[in-house]
């Protein structure tokens, strides 16, 4: 037999950015418990609003599954004494497990008979045990918590209902002085107190009461109004999924209205508008088939079709005072010089333990200039990016970019060229943000990318120096999704300069700054490390099998880009018929090679086998190759190629004599060898069966 279970926690409004989140963790933890319970059931739905996190758990046991299981004690030798009677050993085993000394029985396990019980364990009641599902309750965390009223508990917000049902019986607990029942909460205007009558009511009695509890049906009644207002009026509405979800998670009856705005305020940069629409009132924006941005809005109002007019006109008064402001920022910044702003940025603390803005700017520049050096830009590109890390901040100090911060990068490049400075420095100022999230793209022009590798590394290596390294979940000024952006771009650019050089070029810049708090050799250490794990994340998402990861990081980093193709190589290869027994020979050789003390040039008089000869003409034409430019797949086969001279090799050489000199010739070799396998990869970290 089994039944429906009902959780509700009904809440005040929740912050929408973390419904999703929230809901998600709890259904992951009522899973989990009836897993641990050993108590069967179907499947589980989620619901989730602003006002209440749910879960239908479907046929559920009324019972814990029985549990039949076999425990294993001492070794028959430890549970009997010499005159075959049972020790203190074998009597505490039996009675730990429940059972007495006639209950044991002995079983050979590798060769050793150890002592046996078999035991019975009756499932118990579902319904006894469900008010344990509170912990799951109380237990659960949340970026951002409040305390209320004289409660010592912390929570997202004030919880004001609670429904658990089993069936239709409910099952009793109480948190915060909220006990549980089967009522829950309507809509805040629409709706009004409900009971539940049992599980299976509770998505229908809802709706009734003017709540979408799917969040998936709320949200794709949202973009369905969304496709009718476009259909209606033949314009283009982009959904941004971000904005989207978040709307969706702001209101618990959705219906789609649009409203307008002065034509005049087209005028200013679509960036402006946009962000005004998106960012500070969740409306999205309205474009034309040709993809102009059109003087009208869509929002989403948490209600039904009634007085849509004057919800429509209270949301253009909003919108009209945002844009007025827009205008009034975009206007002053007019008057604004370069020159003038860089010289606030002499006044204006980055960090109080790093310096100021005109401190990081100069680091910056110096940086990118040591990286177009390396990156052998032309002299026109040099130029370019020296001017755009000159001025790639300018624009923090402008009226817009105070008031929309998400702006930065953005206006920068609008003003640049209103200030009369070339399209591609302008375009450099942009970019040097990006990847400004994981959806976005890295940067595409040479000055814009190395502005972003640069000003990504200064502040690492900055922020790193004074000793706030991310830890845990903890990353409050987002360096890991930097160092990410600093890999993503040299793979995207194909760049083949050393990572460990870059680094130690910006640790340097910290050094001459003189606010670090770390060596630069603790400074080196925690900033590889941690740019290795990077690394691991990007190859992770790239489908790359986690032991040929560990086999290209175990050396060192160098080009990022040749990194990269290495380990796709070697994923590609791994399934290879003669990938193991070439992984295998090439493993061999690194390990023997490793019992060296001492190398010294290859001397082949001192070869007793044509076998060392083989091997030694091979190495030699592999290395000969590899001083020519190869690809990564030709690196491979050239690897490849030494598998059998090196089988050959072992066969008939043995490598460890007593004769010192011939010893350390034969290491000496292998040590070759080892040093142009593991320029490839550590191949000993590669799992082969």
């Amino acid at each position: 037999m089994s039944k429906d279970l009902l959780i509700e926690i009904g809440l005040e409004e929740m912050p929408a950015r973390f419904v999703t989140s929230s809901i998600e963790q709890f259904t992951a933890r009522i899973q989990k418990w009836f897993i641990d319970q050993k108590i069967e059931i179907g499947e589980i739905h989620s619901y989730s609003t602003p006002r209440r996190l749910a879960v239908i758990v479907k046929e559920v046991s009324e019972s814990q599954q029985d549990i039949q299981e076999e425990a294993k004690g001492p070794a028959k030798k430890i549970a009997l004494d010499e005159n075959g009677n049972w020790s203190k050993a074998a009597i505490g085993f039996s009675r730990g497990q429940g059972m007495s000394v006639d209950d044991i029985y002995f079983k050979e396990i590798g060769g050793v008979e150890y002592a046996h019980v078999e035991k019975f364990i009756k499932g118990g009641e579902t319904r006894s045990l469900l008010p344990e599902l509170k912990q799951i309750i109380t237990g659960l965390t949340f970026p951002k918590n409040m305390r209320w009223a004289n409660e010592d508990m912390k929570y997202i917000r004030p919880i004001k209902s609670l429904v658990a049902i089993y069936g239709s019986e409910i099952i009793p607990f109480t948190i915060t002085n909220v006990a549980t029942s089967n009522w829950t909460m309507g809509h805040r205007f629409l709706g009004e107190k409900v009971e539940i009558s049992s599980p299976e009511e509770y998505v229908p009695t809802l709706l009734g009461q003017y709540v979408i509890a799917d969040s998936e049906e709320r949200k794709a009644a949202i973009v369905s109004q969304l496709k009718k207002i476009e259909e209606e009026n033949d314009w283009v509405i982009p959904i941004d999924e971000d904005l989207l979800e978040e709307v969706n998670n702001l209101v618990e009856y959705p219906t789609a209205l649009f409203g307008k705005f002065a034509e005049e305020f087209l005028e200013l940069p679509e960036e402006v508008l946009i962000t005004s629409m998106k960012e500070h009132q969740r409306y999205f924006p309205v474009k034309s088939s040709a993809g102009k941005l059109l003087p009208f809005f869509v929002t989403v109002r948490n209600g039904d079709h009634q007085h849509l007019e004057t919800v429509a006109k209270g949301n253009e008064k909003v919108l009209k005072a945002r844009l007025a402001d827009a205008a009034f920022f975009y206007k002053e910044d007019q008057k604004l010089e370069i020159d003038k702003a860089l010289e606030k940025f002499k006044t204006i603390v980055y960090h109080e333990e790093i310096g100021t803005l005109a401190e990081k700017v100069e680091r910056v520049k110096q940086l990118a200039n040591m990286l177009t050096f390396e990156l052998n830009f032309s002299n026109e590109d040099k130029n370019i990016t020296n001017r755009a890390a000159e001025i790639s901040k300018f624009d923090l100090v402008t009226n817009m970019v105070y008031e929309f911060p998400e702006l930065q990068g953005f206006m920068g490049e609008k003003y640049a060229i209103q200030k009369g400075e070339r399209e591609e420095v302008a375009k450099a100022i942009n970019e040097h943000y990006m990847p400004r999230n994981a959806e976005d793209d890295t940067a595409r022009s040479n000055a814009g990318a190395a502005l972003a590798i640069v000003e990504k590394l200064d502040t690492i290596a900055s922020t790193f120096a004074i000793g706030l390294i991310p830890s845990g979940s903890q990353d409050p000024y987002a360096l890991r999704r930097q160092a990410t952006g600093i890999v993503q771009t040299l793979i995207n650019k194909n760049w083949h300069v050393e990572l460990e050089k870059l680094i130690l070029l910006a640790i340097d810049s910290v050094e001459k700054a003189q606010f670090s708090k770390l060596t630069s050799a603790e400074l080196e250490k925690e900033l590889i490390a941690f740019f290795k794990l990077r690394l691991k994340y990007v190859l992770q998402e790239r489908g790359i099998r986690y032991d040929v990861i560990d086999a290209v990081l175990s050396q060192k980093i160098g080009s990022v880009a040749v990194l990269v193709r290495k380990a796709e190589t070697l994923n590609d290869h791994k399934e290879d018929a003669d990938f193991k027994d070439t992984i295998e020979a090439l493993s061999r050789v690194i390990n023997i090679a490793a019992k060296a003390e001492a190398l010294v040039d290859v001397d082949s008089a001192l070869f007793e086998n044509e076998q060392e000869s083989e091997l030694n003409t091979a190495l030699t034409a592999v290395e000969s190759a590899l001083e020519t430019e190869v690809t990564e797949e030709e690196y491979f086969q050239l690897l490849v190629s030494l598998k059998v001279p090196i089988n050959n090799y072992f066969e008939h050489t043995m490598v460890m004599v007593e004769n010192e000199k011939l010893r350390t010739n034969r290491l000496s070799l292998l040590a070759r060898v080892a040093n142009v396998i593991k320029g490839f990869a550590d191949v000993t970290e590669i799992i082969v069966k």
